[in-house]
């Protein structure tokens, strides 16, 4: 594959000074265009030339208009990136609508570097990979234009452009260039798909490099910008006759549990609570908790008996609404994977991903391609997080509609509570049926064995209550057992 691009090609001094003007305004006109867009740009920079990528870098941020670029160079990974998953480090770093991200030395070349020198085995290149496609995908599916620009110069060339200064990983590549080679090759092939193809450029000269490179990143970007806006979603049909049968037609919402019972369980299990969640901050042990259910479910209170015994330096309780000005120009995850806690603290989302299959599902906000797609993608996502180490816990507080009423209804008759209560909240129950076969197919698509959904009975919130702490309690006694063994 790479020899396809060892011609010798040679761009002349004058031959460049004529070219050069011309490709800076190439270059600035498609950026200033790009700013009135709706989608984000990333241009990934790998390959062997990592000196090269480096000029690249350079090159394009004097050639345009640097402050809407942002560069991302990578190198083996920081205390703060390695206690959470692998691809944490390239989601939070990703542009917004308009924008244009840069990054080299990124997640395809550092899973070559790092199968390369050994660091990993055939069995985690293989998962890197899959997760290389998926994140790749699901940005650009989302509607993000990805440019991938491998840089190839032979061996002998890199030598004798560099000789003794080559320093940190141009070393590194050098030293280990047959095997880097070989492994690129496959690599490279099994990560260019429709939409993130990789384009070769061979780096030989400069010269001939930063002509090929601006010259591609003009003629891609113009393409895009020349194609019709996409297209906002349009409200869904809801389904009307009588409520289906579904998963939740399960859940006994008859059980229920006595005041004194209810306290002694409740004293019991914050006692084990405070101690598991110290023992998990000394050991390590990330959690992720997700609350979803109707409104007035319960969420809230729930999680309040929750974090009581729970130290508050180590958690953070993180309710979602609508998405700000700044999320809604990143795909729906990006807010969720930059909250993802350090080893040894929890995050409690009130609300998570999963109103992209539930809320902007049914109000007509994503489009039907839009969150068909999200399942893949949130069992990736949460598969990422098990990979880590991270205990997720997804929980689903089910009440009846006639006990739904009841509480709007009693909300309102208390001062503290009225905010509460919304015109929305009424216009939601009329969609009863179509959340209630949405949260359906939620539930089969995404309940996993690693990640799998806790169904809870919440007509009464005192069982409610005690079902969350008992299994919380119980999941995370299971991970430091984990996490003990492997000690």
């Amino acid at each position: 594959m790479l020899e396809t691009v060892e011609l010798g090609r040679v761009t002349t001094k004058e031959e460049y000074a004529e070219k050069e003007p011309v490709l800076r305004v190439g270059l600035l006109t498609v950026q200033y265009e790009l700013r009135e867009s709706d989608f984000p740009v990333m241009i990934v920079l790998g390959g062997d030339d990592v000196s090269g990528c480096s000029e690249v870098l350079n090159l394009l941020h004097e050639w345009m208009d640097p402050r809407y670029l942002e560069a991302n160079v990578y190198e083996e990974r920081t205390q703060e990136e390695a206690e959470r998953p692998l691809f944490w480090r390239y989601w939070r770093a990703l542009p917004p609508a308009g924008r244009i991200g840069l990054f080299a030395r990124e997640w395809t070349h550092r899973a070559v570097v790092e199968r390369a020198v050994g660091n990993i085995d055939e069995v985690e290149l293989d998962r890197r990979l899959r997760h290389i496609r998926s994140f790749e995908r699901t940005l650009t599916d989302n509607g993000t234009l990805i440019l991938k620009l491998w840089l190839h110069a032979p061996r002998k060339q890199i030598e004798r452009s560099l000789g003794r200064r080559a320093r940190g990983e141009t070393a590194v590549v050098l030293r280990h260039y047959k095997r880097f080679r070989g492994v690129s090759e496959r690599v490279l092939a099994r990560t260019s798909h429709e939409g993130a193809i990789w384009n070769l450029v061979e780096s030989t000269d400069p010269r001939y490099r930063n002509v090929t490179v601006v010259q591609m990143i003009i003629s891609t970007l113009a393409k895009r910008l020349g194609e019709s806006p996409r297209q906002r979603p349009r409200p869904p049909r809801l389904p009307t006759g009588p409520s289906p049968i579904t998963v939740l037609d399960r859940v006994d919402l008859t059980k229920r549990l006595e005041k004194d019972a209810y306290e002694r369980k409740l004293h019991r299990y914050w006692r084990k609570l405070a101690g598991l969640s110290q023992r998990a901050h000394e050991l390590g042990v990330s959690g992720v908790l997700a609350f979803e259910g109707w409104d007035a479910a319960g969420k809230g209170g729930a999680i309040r008996r929750i974090t009581k015994p729970m130290d508050a330096a180590y958690y953070r309780v993180v309710p979602i609404a609508a998405p700000t000005d700044e999320e809604r120009l990143h795909h729906y995850l990006w807010r969720f994977w930059r909250m993802l806690p350090r080893a040894g603290h929890v995050v409690i989302f009130d609300r998570s991903w999963y109103g992209r299959v539930l809320v902007e599902r049914l109000e007509g906000l994503a489009s039907e391609r839009e969150w068909s797609r999200a399942y893949a993608e949130i069992n990736d996502f949460e598969e990422q997080l098990g990979e880590r180490g991270i205990l997720l816990l997804k929980f689903w507080l089910h009440v009846s509609s006639e006990e739904q009423l009841r509480r709007f209804k009693a909300r309102e008759k208390v001062p503290f509570k009225k905010y509460k209560i919304s015109a929305d909240d009424y216009r939601n129950r009329e969609k009863w049926i179509a959340y209630e076969e949405a949260a359906d197919e939620m539930i089969r698509r995404t309940s996993t064995v690693r990640a799998p959904w806790h169904l809870v009975a919440a007509d009464d919130k005192r069982w409610a209550r005690v079902e969350v702490l008992k299994t919380l309690c119980r999941q995370m006694a299971k991970a430091l057992r984990a996490r003990g063994s492997k000690k």
